[in-house]
């Protein structure tokens, strides 16, 4: 599904064009790479290392967490995926892309690791199979208007946030959706299937942040 016309189209987050990986082993990888580049980032389809450290913020998107998960091992991507999220390099993580980038997963499958990094404990599948997927509209303050028009495709939910992270947005019932711990970001939906670019933008004032940090 390629995603619609962006709502927002933001400045540029950095002096030039930020260099933004996708990690490209599975899922929605395409989606997220025409949104970014809509944005004015340089994408990078992110297979290996040495790709990976050269990148300034890195997107894992949506698909099998699992399978991500193996993947990564098989290609070499784990610990040096790892070792950039401790090191402070800016990460979004999409549906699966939230479950790889938590801490703990409440109902991997047997053997499921996770890259880690965000103190918060992720439920796989909370919403029951693809054809029980939805769409709905959440408020997200950090946003500002409009209400974001959220896709649930096989979605995790946050049951358990430490205290260094924030609650960017929940459902009603207040199952927590979209999340936020420094560099790190994560929402169960998919902003890129309904082309709202904000939650891609605040990825890239991150990248804005470190570069700033570093001198850049």
């Amino acid at each position: 599904m390629c995603p619609t016309s962006p709502r927002r189209t933001a400045s540029p987050s950095v002096a030039g064009s930020p260099s933004v990986g996708v990690l490209a082993l599975q899922g929605d990888v395409r989606e997220h790479a025409a949104l970014l580049a809509h944005l004015g980032a340089e994408v990078v389809l992110v297979r290996r290392p040495e790709e990976l450290a050269a990148v300034d913020g890195l997107v894992l998107p949506g698909g099998e967490s699992s399978v991500i998960d193996k993947l990564s091992r098989v290609f070499g991507m784990q610990e040096p995926i790892r070792s950039a999220i401790t090191d402070g390099l800016p990460v979004y993580g999409t549906c699966a892309g939230l479950i790889l980038l938590a801490d703990e997963i409440a109902d991997g499958i047997e053997g499921q690791e996770s890259f880690g990094g965000m103190d918060v404990t992720v439920r796989r599948n909370a919403f029951g199979r693809q054809v029980e997927s939805f769409e709905t509209e959440l408020d997200a303050p950090v946003l500002g208007a409009p209400m974001v028009r959220a896709t649930f495709i096989r979605a995790p939910i946050v049951e358990r946030v430490g205290a260094g992270v924030e609650v960017l947005a929940a459902l009603e019932d207040g199952r927590i959706v979209a999340v936020r711990q420094g560099a790190l970001l994560g929402t169960s939906f998919h902003p890129e299937v309904d082309g709202d670019s904000r939650f891609h933008e605040l990825l890239l004032e991150r990248v804005r942040i470190r570069a700033d940090e570093r001198g850049r």
